[in-house]
This record gives C-alpha cells, structure tokens and sequence, in this order.
C-alpha cells in the first residue's frame, strides 16, 4: 500500500472520531492530528485497531484506534463483559475485580472498567488505590470471581499503558477463553455498543482487608524463621522506582521479621512520570542507581526493587570486589528454586511429588538444579499465564514448589496465579539472611550453585522497531532466521531447532523432525548447539521489539575460577551477537 492510500485510510478512521459519541477532548486530539501536516502520528494512531491479544491491550496513550484510550478499553471490557455472561449465564451473580497501577491515567481507566462492567450487571470489586499486580490475581481468587482486570503497563516506558484480563483462577486468560474473548471484543464496532454509564450499587470499593489477607498468606512462604531472627537487622534497600510496591514491600518485609528497611526517599513518591528513572525496569543498571548510591552509603547487604506493578523484581549483590552488581533474571530464578528446593529437602517436606516450573527461554542450568534435587521440572512458554497453566494442570495431584522466567518474574505460591515481587522480595532477603547465618555472602552462595549444578551465562538482546515500518521489519526478521538458519554458532555445531510456530524440532544433520509437546504454537525459534549454547528468538508480545536470549556454559572448577568464566562467556557472547548480527 502505497503512502497517499495509507493517509487516506487513516483519514477516514479518524473522522469517525468526530463524531459526538466521542468527548470533546478526543475530538481536539483527532482534530490536531488531522490538520498536521506531517501524518506520521496521524498514521501511527490509526493505521491499525490496538489487537486486544491473547495478553489484553498494551500501547501509547492517546486519541486513536491504535492507541490506549477510554474507548479502547472500552470496547475491551464491553467485549469481556459479553463473554462472561455468556461463560457463566448459569450463575445467579457474576463477579470481577479490578486494580491498577500508578500510571498516568490508570486510576481513570480502571473507574471506567468497572462502570462498564457494572452496567452490564456484574459485580465490581473495585480496589480504592494503586495495588501491585500479584494482588489483584490473589482477590480473584480469594472474592470468588469469575474474571478480572489489572490497568498497567508493568516496566514500560511512562507513555504506555495496559489492560490484562484474568479468569476465575487468577491467572491470565488462555484458550479457549481467550480466542472467545477477542471475538467477542472484535464484535464491539460502534462506541454506541459500549455501556459506559455505571451503576453504582454493583460496585465495592476493597483495600486494607484484601491487603491484611495477601500478606498474611505471602508470610507463610518463610522457610527460615530462626534465621531471620538471627539477621533481623539485615541491611536492605528497597525502592519501588515510583510503583505500586511502596505500599506493600515493606510491610511484608516487615511481617517476616526484618527491622533494617532503608528506603530511596526520592523513589518511595507514586508517579506516572517515574521522574528520576528513564525507564522504570528493575533491570536495568540505570533504574537501580539510585538505590546502589543509596547501599553505598549505609553498606547495605541487599538492594532489592520492583517495577510500578510490582510483579518483577530487581537484586543487587556485592560481587568478588565488595561493588554492588544487579544479577539478571536467570540469576534471580537460580537463587530462588535453588533455596527453596533445598530448603524443603532440609525440613523433610519432600515427597517425591513436587515441581517447579521455567519457561523455554530461561536457562537450561535450572534443569539441572532441579535434577540434582531429585525434582522434576516443567518448562513452558513465556509468560506466567503458561506457568499459571502448569500449576491448574497439576492441582491436586503435586506440589509446586516455585517457577520463574528470565524476565525478572517468579511466584513462589499457588495462592496467586501471577509473577509476585513482594513474595519473591521477602524470600531474597531471607536467602541473604540465611547465607550471612551460613557465614557467606550472597555472591558466594551463587558461585556456590554454578560449582554444583555448571556454570551459565545468559544475556538478552532487544531490538526495538517501533510502528508499522518496525512490525513489518521484525516479521521480516523471523522469517530470515526460520528460513537461513546458521550451521555453527561461534565454531559449535547446531545439532538442535526447535520452531514453536509448528512446534517442529529438527535434528540439521540427520533432517529428523520430531513434535514437541505444547499446548498451543508461538512465534518463536530456538537453536542449540553441541557446546550447550542456546539461541533463542522471539517478537515481543507486548512492546515493538524482537527479542534474543542468549546462554552459553562453561567449566568452573572451584570459585577462584568464576570471574575468568564470566570474561569467557561474555566474550563469546560478543561473537554470537555479531554473528547474528544484533
């Protein structure tokens, strides 16, 4: 399609903003775009619907069809409202909760989510404030509803914002609900169709009491309490880099015992704008200076944070040299799995019949922590609703144990069906607790878990594409690599594809195609090698990037080897990155 064709679609999507089912600040917006005479945002606000994906919605806010807005979410909750009175015509009252972050326009948003929901006859659970993300899965499931809402953007950029739905098991929705619910959304074509008027006596406003019963339950998950009373004067830095955290993670921490919580003043203030951060993402080294500066000061001997819905969380450690140093998400995963598992096997809790859970592009290493425990692991797709999956396949008949993702996100309880920063906060800093009991320090304990179970490295790439220009380019991307796959990576040969679009696994030498075993396809590639590296290649879900992971192993003999295994295995990631050509 050439531009004049493009511009003249768009043109005529955006007229029919004008018109009065939509407010006068909407129209303003619609109108200023129009009369611009670059259309490059014009463009980007219109030349697509914002897809209410498998996820919910994600996207810039603004005035557009492609855009966050009252009508985008609109059409969203109008169109999960629909289902669910279809899904559940039996029962006498349906119900919903709905949270949301601090970001801009999220409070608004939410108030309007619930009207809708309201207006179609079903109970609202409206939370009173910002509340992390974890605890609206948690209400799901402890109020008895059928579905829920969460308005955030987790660690995006402060334009963005986003709608997730979950279903009655508080995990976020998957087949066949989700095909169901899009078709359902996709059917709201006409503002006129969304019930924005609420009704008041269907709504009810919850706070401190669901607060009380998610930490009281998150308590529960201590392995040590002896220990903690022991370390109860740890050093910890919290921040919640302006998110929903500051209003829970230090009351949990709290609660387990901990009395030495030093806050990042500046950060603990609730913004959409996130004002001291460029990004607010646990993990990135830029978001966590300020509470590195803040460690440096009072000798801390842990910094821990979450991201502004408060499901990822963010560590730092002192490496060989006393310098504070953020561990990445594998690392965190590692750490966590690892105390648990071996907690458990100490208090003689295990059976035999427990698991823990990774997805497919976290690293392998888990596995074999996992192994040498005597517990067995499930890998699945990215994303917690897969591992949420995992735990509702397997309730009743084992224990689970814990399951994390790369991506900064574990959950270490069955009780919540979302990746949960507060739990996973109070454990690291029980785990700090137990290894200074240990008379270890934290970086010790993980040089300690790569000489058992062999060491890994890993390292994500993303490569951000942004627009239309950039979705057609990443698809492009996809495409080359599924159909010119490398031979060696770095002088390995690959002896393993695996191509979850088809779910085909491919030996290159033999040709021999075996099927994998997953519940559904998804966009992404992986190659292996024999020296145990491993590639993997996604499109991002959620934000306009493709992303790759990268893990390679090494030999650690003892710890005095872990910084030259460290050198080695960035070294050869270099290689890789330039062979790849990222």
């Amino acid at each position: 399609m050439d531009n004049t064709e493009l511009i003249k679609q768009v043109t005529a999507k955006a007229q029919a903003w004008l018109s009065d089912g939509y407010d006068a600040e909407t129209q303003a917006e619609v109108r200023r775009m129009l009369d611009a005479d670059d259309k490059t945002e014009l463009i980007e606000s219109f030349y697509k619907d914002l897809e209410f994906g498998t996820g919910g919605l994600r996207g810039i806010m603004g005035a557009g069809t492609n855009r966050m807005n009252i009508y985008t979410v609109g059409a969203a909750t109008q169109g999960l409202a629909n289902y669910l009175r279809e899904a559940f015509a039996d029962l006498p009252e349906i119900s919903v909760a709905v949270g949301h972050d601090v970001r801009n326009n999220s409070r608004k948003f939410a108030e309007i989510v619930a009207d809708i929901f309201s207006a179609n006859g079903i109970k609202v659970y409206l939370f009173d404030s910002f509340r992390p993300t974890p605890e609206l899965s948690f209400a799901i499931r402890q109020l008895g509803c059928q579905s829920g809402v969460n308005i955030t953007a987790s660690h995006n950029p402060k334009e963005y914002n986003g709608y997730k739905a979950y279903w009655s098991d508080g995990a976020q929705i998957i087949a066949p609900h989700d095909v169901n619910i899009i078709d359902h959304v996709n059917r709201i074509t006409d503002v006129a169709d969304i019930k924005f008027q609420g009704n008041p006596a269907n709504i009810q406003i919850i706070g401190e009491e669901m607060d009380r019963q998610f930490l009281d339950a998150i308590h529960t998950l201590c392995l040590d309490p002896e220990v903690i009373k022991r370390q109860a004067d740890l050093k910890i830095v919290y921040t919640p880099i302006h998110g929903t955290g500051v209003k829970i993670v230090p009351d949990s921490l709290r609660k387990w015992g901990f009395n030495n919580i030093i806050h990042v003043p500046e950060q603990d203030i609730p913004s959409g704008d996130f004002p001291t951060v460029d990004s607010p993402n646990p993990e990135n080294a830029s978001a966590m200076a300020m509470a590195i500066a803040k460690a440096q000061e009072v000798d801390a001997d842990l910094v821990v944070a979450s991201d502004p819905d408060a499901d990822r969380i963010g560590c730092v450690i002192r490496d060989n040299d006393g310098k504070y140093q953020l561990i990445n998400g594998n690392q965190i995963v590692m750490i966590l799995l690892n105390y648990i598992m071996l907690r458990n096997r100490e208090l003689g809790r295990l059976n035999g019949n427990e698991y823990v859970v990774k997805t497919i592009v976290t690293t392998e290493t888990i596995k074999a922590i996992a192994e040498n425990q005597g517990i067995k692991m499930y890998d699945c797709y990215t994303g917690f609703k897969w591992i949420a999956a995992v735990i509702r396949d397997l309730e009743g008949s084992a224990r689970y144990l814990g399951g994390g993702e790369e991506s900064y996100g574990f959950l270490a309880e069955d009780f919540c069906r979302d990746k949960d920063s507060v739990s996973a906060i109070s454990l690291m800093a029980e785990i700090c607790a137990w290894a200074k009991d240990r008379g270890m320090d934290f970086n010790q304990m993980l040089q300690e878990i790569y000489l058992k179970n062999g060491y890994s490295h890993e390292e994500g790439i993303s490569v951000v594409r942004p627009g239309k220009t950039g979705a057609d380019e990443i698809q492009q991307m996809m495409k080359n690599f599924r159909a010119n796959p490398p031979r060696t990576i770095d002088g390995s040969k690959l002896c393993c594809i695996k191509d979850y679009a088809d779910l085909n696994c491919t030996d290159p030498t033999t040709g021999n195609v075996t099927k994998m075993d997953f519940p559904t396809t998804s966009n992404v590639l992986q190659y292996f090698t024999e020296d145990g590296t491993k590639v993997s290649i996604r499109p991002s879900g959620t934000e306009p990037k493709i992303k790759f992971y990268i893990e390679v192993h090494g030999k650690m003999n003892d710890a005095a080897d872990y910084a030259r295994c460290n050198a080695e295995a960035a070294e050869k990631i270099a290689r890789i990155k330039k062979e790849l050509g990222i």
